[in-house]
């Protein structure tokens, strides 16, 4: 399973949409999510989506990134972990 970002979405785009965007391009869909602001609810234009079935992340990658989605050119590469939210980390003094 391959977990994308997918940046510079248009500011209508809803998980269903996404979805489909996806699927119209051959691709099995598993988990779709728009990021959106908390106190708005509006999308902040960019989202998480995970394939199943794909196996190779370059090629993936490489079909779909730079493709038009209601006419923005969208961003998608591998998704990174979620870092730890806090402060920043300081080191403990010996």
């Amino acid at each position: 399973m391959l977990r994308l970002f997918v940046g510079n979405l248009p500011n209508t785009c809803d998980e269903a949409a996404l979805n489909v965007w996806f699927e119209q391009r051959g691709h099995e869909v598993s988990f779709t999510q728009v990021v959106r602001d908390r106190l708005t609810g509006h999308s902040r234009g960019f989202g998480f989506v995970e394939l199943k079935g794909a196996s190779n992340l370059e090629e993936t990658i490489k079909s779909l990134h730079g493709q038009a989605m209601l006419g923005r050119v969208l961003t998608v590469n591998a998704a990174t972990p979620k870092l730890p939210r806090g402060g920043a980390i300081h080191p403990q003094p010996a």
